[in-house]
């Protein structure tokens, strides 16, 4: 089909029904007993590690890089420690098992059904896709360079982590050109109102002095209202809402391998997936799994 059979609003529909399949690597409690196998066993640690293994055993500031809106200090904590505790393909291996075993509570006897299978090969032809247009996308092309799993539950979910990884990259070039560094991007991103600012400041590891000092910046900037409240200005409004209409259009790339009755068919088979893995025991936030399941 042509590249405009899929619109933006298809592509994200498509992507969010999917998202929790991969999303669910960040809170699994397998994640911990697979990770603590090669010596990491710092939760920190072992989410910057894993994620990052895919770029080899690189330094902090490619991690702070690629990952942008962590407090630095946080990354320097973690990397490259983890690389004298053990290497990149042992985290990769783990995490993969981690996977294996989360979508296997998740699915039970439908871990090898056809509505699986079927999925897989619509994710992974819209992966490949992206695969052919890796430049400025470096988290991304390292994921994209990994080998293919073999199994269809784990096809999925590597594909998805591609996916997800692209549509990361293109977002931090489109927040990066709009003038906001990590920090910026989380204020911002709080005076939507879609999520607490305490939630994100203390899961990036920001301290109460750093946040207010770039709240300062974001309102001297013109993002934020004047005044003690978190909100964005009618300007700010404009801003971060063209940020996330971007942010779409970029990401329509790999689903234009599909079209748009891909897209609609990996919707459709993706929605149930995801919900039998938010409501699997894994440790997926509630409220990342009303998003990302309710998601049109």
């Amino acid at each position: 089909m042509a590249e405009s059979d899929v619109t933006p609003a298809m592509a994200r529909r498509c992507f969010r029904k999917a998202e929790p399949i991969h999303g669910m690597i960040y809170f699994t409690p397998h994640g911990a007993e697979c990770y603590a196998k090669t010596g990491i066993t710092h939760q920190r640690m072992a989410y910057f590690a894993s994620r990052a293994a895919a770029m080899g055993a690189v330094p902090a500031e490619t991690v702070i890089a690629t990952f942008f809106n962590f407090n630095p200090e946080l990354v320097r904590r973690a990397i490259p420690a983890a690389w004298q505790i053990t290497t990149p393909a042992q985290l990769l291996t783990a995490r993969l098992d981690a996977a294996d075993f989360s979508l296997r509570q998740a699915w039970g006897e439908n871990v090898g059904s056809a509505a699986v299978r079927e999925a897989a090969d619509l994710a992974r032809r819209a992966a490949e896709h992206a695969a052919g247009r890796p430049e400025g996308r470096p988290l991304f092309a390292s994921h994209a360079a990994l080998a293919w799993p073999r199994q269809p539950h784990l096809v999925l979910w590597h594909a998805q982590t591609l996916l997800r990884e692209y549509r990361g990259d293109g977002h931090i070039a489109l927040l990066l050109t709009e003038g906001l560094d990590g920090l910026g991007a989380l204020i911002t991103h709080a005076a939507t109102g879609g999520i607490s600012a305490e939630a994100l400041r203390t899961s990036r590891a920001w301290s109460e002095e750093d946040w207010a000092a770039g709240e300062d910046r974001a309102r001297a900037q013109g993002w934020l209202e004047p005044g003690p409240r978190l909100a964005l200005s009618e300007a700010g409004k404009r801003r971060r809402q063209s940020i996330e209409d971007r942010t779409d259009e970029l990401a329509v790339l790999p689903y234009t391998a599909i079209g748009a009755d891909g897209c609609h068919r990996l919707a459709e088979l993706a929605a149930p997936l995801s919900m039998a893995v938010t409501t699997a025991d894994l440790g997926f936030p509630a409220a990342l799994a009303t998003r990302y399941t309710q998601s049109q």
